[in-house]
């Protein structure tokens, strides 16, 4: 119990002395000299930067699921050709069915990338795109 106040009482001291210098940077750098370099607005390279690691994400469980899915359609249709050899065509059928169903998933998930990529909402949102 102790420590953790301890703990507490160190943060909130650590916001307090902290949030003056902040506030102090951000109300100086307006105030630059005219011959400075303007201040660099970074949100733009930190949504792009989201949005690259938010797509290969997004790809990334989509294959997986994608693959995961389609081996596990497969093993059931072997599985049941094996038991039952006459029931080939329906099952091959439903196999089918089945595995178009999982791949969208995946091509789900690339059109979304896609987006994430090429037409980022977030862009136009705050302005930028």
């Amino acid at each position: 119990m102790k420590k953790s106040f301890v703990y507490v009482v160190l943060s909130v001291l650590f916001v307090l002395v902290s949030a003056p210098i902040v506030f102090a940077a951000a109300a100086a750098a307006p105030a630059a000299a005219p011959g400075a370099a303007a201040a660099i607005d970074y949100t733009k390279a930190i949504v792009i930067g989201c949005g690259l690691i938010g797509a290969g994400i997004a790809m990334g469980v989509g294959a997986v699921g994608a693959g995961l899915g389609l081996g596990q359609a497969t093993s059931g249709a072997a599985n049941a050709v094996g038991r039952n050899p006459e029931a080939q065509g329906k099952v091959l059928l439903t196999m089918m069915v089945g595995m178009a169903m999982t791949e969208s998933v995946a091509i789900y998930a690339l059109v979304i990338s896609l987006v994430m990529l090429f037409a980022n909402p977030l862009l136009k949102l705050i302005g930028i795109g």
